[in-house]
């Protein structure tokens, strides 16, 4: 039996352990001079610029994070969403909290889901394509260090190429309703360090993406944001995601106050962030973007129509639209 972590351990110590354990590359750079911020020379972009995608899902997402042009990720609700993405051309998909709550237990995003829900859901996901990476949503790791930790095990087991950690506290909501609530600094820096810790320590050098959220920019402004995902950053955070953005010039500043780190924005349609299109989002700098509901808002509008016409008619055959069982099989 492993060692148990020791999840507030200084992360120049888990930095020097993590290479220890994965016998990193000795012709790879020192770490920074700073000694206070994490560095794995296995996990430095420089090493996922060249060579084929591979077909594991967390290396191939490192290699997209590592290369030219933004990660367009879809939101996904179930394995019909997921296949409509995979044929539409998406190389990247995302599994959202609230459409994974919503398809799973018909219920809103105010931290009904278990972390069972959400393993269940994303195995089925990945199972579909074993190479497609998959951004998944883990809310607060579902409890302390310990759990965060048990969290991306579960996830990176489960066919997960990256998840992101948030600051709200454990009785949580949607990131883009108001009324939200986060922990104190400290308590949000632990649980990303919980995460990275834990990936480091997941046998076979693992290439698992932590993505560091913050939801505070609502609560306590944009300026402790950018801090708290600064923090992050200085303890292994691989993506930081500011939930929320509101206006193009915050999401340019964000990139730039959190350079070189990659930086993913959320884009809900009558959300906090406007409907920016992924071209201008990568005009603004961002390197990653979600579109957490559209998958499970365009299946509520289309089954509604298929159910009142049924309703009305006695018949599915104008929400058919033609589709016969083995067309609906194909797609599957």
């Amino acid at each position: 039996m492993s060692p148990a972590l020791d999840y507030f351990i200084s992360t120049k110590a888990a930095s020097v352990q993590s290479q220890t354990e994965n016998n990193a590359r000795p012709d790879l750079p020192d770490s920074p001079s700073d000694d206070e911020t994490y560095y794995n020379a296995r996990l430095d972009p420089v090493n996922y610029l060249e060579g084929p995608l591979s077909s594991n899902p967390a290396t191939r997402l490192r290699q997209m994070l590592a290369r030219p042009g933004i990660v367009v990720a879809p939101g996904i609700c179930d394995g019909i969403s997921a296949r409509c993405a995979i044929e539409a051309g998406f190389n990247c998909l995302y599994q959202s909290g609230a459409a994974t709550t919503a398809s799973r237990l018909g219920q809103p995003d105010l931290a009904i889901a278990t972390l069972n829900d959400f393993v269940g859901a994303a195995s089925m996901v990945s199972s579909i394509d074993p190479c497609m990476p998959i951004i998944a949503d883990a809310d607060t790791g579902f409890g302390g260090p310990t759990m965060v930790a048990r969290t991306v095990k579960q996830y990176a087991k489960a066919g997960v190429a990256a998840l992101h950690i948030e600051d709200q506290v454990q009785t949580k909501r949607c990131g883009h309703l108001l009324g939200k609530q986060v922990v104190s600094r400290d308590e949000f820096i632990t649980r990303v360090r919980a995460a990275v810790l834990a990936r480091d320590a997941i046998p076979g050098n693992s290439d698992f993406v932590i993505i560091a959220r913050t939801d505070s920019a609502q609560v306590l402004g944009m300026e402790e944001a950018i801090i708290r995902l600064q923090l992050a950053a200085k303890v292994g955070a691989d993506v930081c995601f500011i939930e929320g953005v509101r206006t193009k010039e915050l999401l340019e500043s964000t990139v730039r106050a959190l350079a070189p780190k990659p930086v993913l924005v959320n884009v809900i349609s009558g959300g906090l962030t406007p409907s920016f299109t992924s071209s201008e989002a990568e005009a603004m700098g961002a390197k990653i973007i979600i579109f957490s509901l559209v998958s499970c808002v365009a299946m509520v509008h289309a089954v509604r129509l298929a159910m009142q016409s049924l309703k009305k008619t006695g018949t599915d055959f104008t929400s058919a639209q033609g589709m016969d069982p083995r067309a609906f099989f194909e797609v599957m």
